[in-house]
């Protein structure tokens, strides 16, 4: 059972393709995996893929579209992975253009958070007054960017309006990293990343085509995986054990 109980944590990240679905659905599967009662509410609404990353596409009947219509309620349309027993999921309405406000955020958590030890939103990427007013309701921020300077940039946008706002439950991942990345000489060090960013580091996912392959096909993780190691260990320290940082 997780020692900090009742959590709602938002990953954002301020530009698509920085892998922050991927990320949900591994730090949601390893905390599941380690006992926790794990909720994914997806709301990148145009990017809908939670179903097939765990093996479900085409098998979720309701979604939050039907819970913010009022046809369904939220347990109707929250699903169990069956890959993980302790993992559920919230998929993103099929209509792309559907709404969703932060009170109607709160309202959902704050009706389904008993039934969770953790509450992983999956947030629509970009930097925007939306996403930051969704974002803020939650206990911990955890804020992806990949190694590129692009995505370093946005994520320290990001990071410093939620500073601004007096938001300071931040954690940094990076995501995708390589070898190639500090031997090319795009980045000297991670703490150059770090320093640019200016948010405390949870964790680094290596670049690893074992995830890619798993989350597109909707398999697990093979236990032997750089990645799920790394999320193994994020989910570790979400649950206040102190792990050390390795990076392979």
């Amino acid at each position: 059972m997780a020692k900090n109980t009742n959590r709602i944590i938002a990953v954002t990240s301020g530009k698509g393709g920085t892998g922050k679905s991927s990320i949900c659905y591994g730090i949601g599967y390893t905390l599941a995996k380690q006992g926790s009662r794990t909720l994914i509410i997806e709301l990148d609404f145009g990017l809908r893929c939670l179903d097939i990353m765990v093996g479900m596409a085409g098998k979720v009947q309701y979604d939050l579209g039907d819970v913010l219509s009022g046809r369904k309620q939220i347990l109707d349309a929250v699903v169990t992975v069956p890959s993980a027993t302790n993992l559920n999921i919230l998929c993103a309405p099929k209509d792309a253009f559907m709404k969703v406000t932060a009170e109607e955020v709160v309202a959902i958590c704050r009706e389904i958070r008993k039934y969770f030890d953790y509450i992983i939103i999956d947030t629509g990427a970009g930097i925007s007054s939306h996403v930051f007013d969704i974002v803020e309701q939650s206990n911990m921020i955890l804020v992806v960017t990949t190694p590129d300077p692009i995505c370093i940039r946005d994520a320290t946008m990001m990071s410093d309006e939620f500073y601004k706002r007096g938001n300071k439950r931040q954690r940094l991942i990076i995501n995708k990293l390589s070898k190639k990345d500090i031997s090319s000489g795009m980045i000297s060090n991670l703490d150059d990343i770090i320093d640019t960013v200016g948010i405390q580091l949870l964790g680094v996912i290596p670049e690893d085509f074992a995830l890619k392959e798993a989350t597109g096909k909707g398999t697990p993780l093979p236990f032997n995986a750089p990645s799920l190691e790394a999320f193994d260990a994020i989910s570790k320290r979400l649950m206040g054990e102190a792990v050390p940082l390795t990076i392979k």
